[in-house]
C-alpha cells in the first residue's frame, strides 16, 4: 500500500481536491442553498459558519479523493470512459447510499430531500474527481 502512495501523482490529487472543495462550496451556497436548509430544517435561518463546517468537509473530501486516487491506480483504470463508469458506482455505491443512510434518522426533518442535495453534491464531486485523476494520469 505504502508503494501506491508514492505513485500517485499528488499534483492531480491536489488539483481534484480543490475541484471537490470549490463544487462543495458552491453546491452548498450558491446552487442548492435553500433547498439545502429545507432539508435540515432550516429554511428561514442563517446556517452557522463556524470553521468546523469548512475544515470538516474539506478533511473529508481529502480522504474521498486519495482514497479515490489509489483505487484507481490498483485497478488500473486509466480511460475517462472506464472512469465514469468507476464514479457512478462508487458514487452511487458508497458515496450517496451512505448520505441517504446517514438522513435517514431523526435530527433530519427531510432525510430524502438531505438525501438528495448532499448525494447529488458526493456524486457529481466524486465524477469531477476522477476525471481530473484520470486526465492527469
Amino acid at each position: 500500500m505504502i508503494s501506491q502512495f508514492a505513485q500517485l501523482n499528488w499534483i492531480s490529487v491536489a488539483i481534484a481536491f480543490v475541484a471537490y472543495s470549490i463544487h462543495g462550496a458552491l453546491w452548498f451556497t450558491v446552487w442548492f442553498p435553500k433547498p439545502y436548509r429545507r432539508s435540515l430544517g432550516k429554511e428561514n435561518e442563517t446556517l452557522p459558519n463556524k470553521p468546523i463546517f469548512i475544515v470538516g468537509p474539506a478533511i473529508c473530501s481529502l480522504v474521498i479523493t486519495i482514497t479515490t486516487a489509489l483505487l484507481l491506480y490498483a485497478l488500473q483504470i486509466s480511460s475517462i470512459k472506464a472512469g465514469i463508469e468507476f464514479g457512478l458506482l462508487i458514487g452511487i455505491g458508497f458515496l450517496v447510499a451512505n448520505t441517504v443512510n446517514i438522513a435517514i434518522n431523526p435530527n433530519i426533518p427531510r432525510p430524502i430531500l438531505y438525501g438528495i442535495i448532499s448525494g447529488s453534491y458526493h456524486l457529481v464531486g466524486i465524477l469531477i474527481v476522477n476525471a481530473i485523476l484520470i486526465a492527469m494520469k
